[in-house]
């Protein structure tokens, strides 16, 4: 059951964060990838337009910093020091820009949660969902996703308590 009227995705990136939006009664769909200042300005749009139309809005954001085993050095591969100091890096900055739009929802009031990863079940490179396997759950969606797309789709999915596994 949907508890809340606008529910939005967030796979947060350092570059351009996946967005996704889903209107509950309508079960439109909004997707789309911005950069941090295109999110905010977003973010404060949909709430604005929440609060006026007194509908309950709900943020489901990636925090992977949540899982301090996920160290990203490939099944086995052998890699240099800085190589894997470079991947870190990278990651750390991307739980920070995911860290800061936790920070500015709860800032001006918007209902977000911090949510681990999802399970990476699906049949594309590392498990990730394709966007065929998502095309069979997800009506509407555009000819093509990307993966930061396909990844918030799936957090706003989940968070609606939408049905999600299939077999294709």
């Amino acid at each position: 059951m949907i508890k809340s009227d606008v529910i939005i995705g967030i796979d947060p990136d350092v570059n351009k964060s996946g967005f996704a939006q889903l209107d509950s009664k309508t079960m439109d769909i909004t997707i789309d990838t911005l950069t941090f200042p295109e999110l905010i300005k977003m973010l404060r749009k949909v709430k604005d337009q929440a609060c006026a139309d007194r509908k309950v809005l709900r943020v489901a954001l990636e925090a992977s910093w949540l899982i301090s085993h996920n160290w990203h050095i490939g099944n086995g591969q052998v890699r240099g020091a800085g190589a894997i100091a470079k991947t870190g890096y990278n990651v750390g900055r991307n739980h920070q820009v995911g860290l800061m739009i936790v920070q500015y929802c709860k800032a001006i009031g918007i209902d977000v949660i911090e949510q681990w990863p999802l399970k990476k079940c699906w049949k594309g490179p590392d498990g990730k969902i394709t966007h065929a396997e998502l095309a069979h759950f997800v009506p509407g969606l555009p000819s093509r996703t990307n993966s930061e797309e396909r990844d918030a789709i799936l957090l706003m999915w989940n968070e609606a308590n939408l049905p999600m596994k299939i077999k294709i």
